[in-house]
C-alpha cells in the first residue's frame, strides 16, 4: 500500500479535526516549503524521522544495458534522504 498525499490529507482531517480544505492546505504548504528548500540546496532535518539533502553528481560515463552502447551521463543535483535512528529502528521493530 502506497501512502500518497490525499491520504496525508485524509489523516489530518481525521485525527486534527480540519476542514479538508484545511488539511490539503496545511499538506501543500508544507510540501511547498520542503520543496524551495530542496532547490536552494538546502537541507532538511525532521527529528525522530530524517535529513533530507542535495548531493551533486557529476558527469560520468555509463552504458546502456540493453544495447551496451556506452554514454554520458550529465552532472545532476539529486535528493537523498537519510533516516534517523529513531525511525530506522521502529522500522526494524526495535523499540
Amino acid at each position: 500500500m502506497t501512502l500518497t498525499k490525499e491520504k496525508i490529507i485524509t489523516s489530518i482531517y481525521d485525527q486534527v479535526g480540519l476542514s479538508k480544505s484545511q488539511s490539503q492546505s496545511v499538506v501543500e504548504k508544507l510540501l511547498e516549503i520542503i520543496k524551495e528548500a530542496l532547490e536552494k540546496g538546502e537541507d532538511i532535518l525532521i527529528s525522530g524521522f530524517g535529513k533530507f539533502a542535495v548531493k551533486n553528481k557529476t558527469e560520468r560515463r555509463g552504458r546502456n544495458p540493453q544495447t551496451t552502447e556506452e554514454l554520458k551521463l550529465r552532472a545532476r543535483r539529486v535528493v537523498v534522504f537519510k533516516t534517523s535512528g529513531v525511525l530506522r529502528d521502529r522500522i526494524n521493530g526495535e523499540d
